[in-house]
């Protein structure tokens, strides 16, 4: 449960939420444990755009205070089938690392998070990272939260005077199909969500890349209608 923030006030934490079905439940999670939620997205050239405006929707809909959209264009680097549209989405399964992980993302968007929780006067950070129903991304193990939150711990104003900031994984031990339950019991209305790496402009899914075969099971799994638009 939430503690008070840095001025004694109902505490503040900052909610990464891209707009998919797992960003959306840790939103919920975070507001049903008592805390004021500011939510932050990022517009980093990804493919997948549709997400922004599913963020924007689901951060109104779950009661976020305010809801940040900041602009990293993450294509300059390239790398990944989500930032360059010279790399195909796959849609079968990969051994390794999959092309579709985008280099340093999470190290990215967590290190803003954590200037805006500063300047929020908030220690806690919601992420929601998964290392059980996932695609095999580095930045999104138990071991490389627990070593981001060290150095948050040593890199701010907030840890240096002793106030602990803390990096809250609540999705990190959970099927997708236990995640799905526990948003639904949460309010969740998992339709305002995009998960697909190729949607359309306007949010409708593929139903063949890898983010919608776990999205496709996690439903199946959970005994619950899919509530997924698709393009086919």
């Amino acid at each position: 449960m939430s503690g008070k923030d840095l001025a004694g006030k109902q505490p503040r934490a900052v909610v990464l939420v891209s707009g998919g079905l797992d960003s959306a439940t840790v939103l919920a999670i975070a507001r049903a444990e008592g805390y004021d939620c500011h939510t932050l997205s990022f517009d980093y050239g990804q493919r997948h755009r549709a997400e922004l405006s599913a963020s924007a929707r689901v951060s109104r809909s779950l009661g976020a205070v305010e809801h940040k959209t900041l602009s990293i264009d993450l294509r300059a680097i390239g790398g990944s089938a989500l930032t360059d549209e010279d790399i195909a989405v796959p849609e079968a399964q990969t051994p390794g690392i999959p092309v579709t992980y985008v280099p340093a993302r999470n190290t990215v968007f967590l290190s803003i998070a954590l200037g805006w929780a500063e300047v929020l006067g908030a220690l806690d950070i919601f992420i929601g990272v998964n290392a059980v129903d996932y695609s095999g991304y580095p930045d999104c193990r138990p071991e490389y939260i627990e070593a981001f939150e060290k150095m948050a711990n040593l890199a701010t104003r907030a840890g240096v005077e002793g106030h602990r900031l803390n990096i809250h994984t609540p999705l990190m031990e959970l099927s997708k199909a236990e995640i799905i339950r526990r948003g639904m019991a949460l309010g969740v209305d998992y339709a305002e969500t995009v998960s697909c790496y190729q949607a359309s402009s306007d949010g409708l899914a593929c139903g063949r890349c890898d983010s919608c075969r776990l999205r496709l099971q996690g439903f199946a799994e959970a005994g619950v209608a899919d509530p997924t638009r698709y393009a086919n």
